[in-house]
């Protein structure tokens, strides 16, 4: 009766392997359609590799939108002079 319950366990820890190992590739929409069907499933079925996966879907929208931030343009002036002075220097 407890080999059962241990199948159970080792295919789940498993799965959850796998999808692990996925998800940053799902994350960016870059896995076919099975195996993101496959990943997607998983996550609809346990609570872990969701909670994973919000937190890389937080993250990633984190750092999408600090990429899109410009710096100000005071900034951005200072240090393409600093740039332009260090070429000229060595160029």
């Amino acid at each position: 009766m407890s080999e059962t319950p241990a199948l159970e366990m080792t295919e789940g820890k498993k799965d959850c392997a796998e999808a692990r190992a996925a998800l940053e590739e799902f994350l960016h929409n870059e896995l076919c359609a099975e195996d993101a069907a496959d990943v997607r499933a998983h996550l609809e079925e346990c609570e872990e590799c969701s909670a994973e996966h919000h937190v890389g879907e937080m993250l990633t929208a984190a750092l999408q939108g600090a990429c899109k931030d410009r710096a100000p343009e005071e900034l951005r002036a200072k240090l393409l002079a600093s740039l332009r002075a260090a070429q000229a220097q060595h160029g």
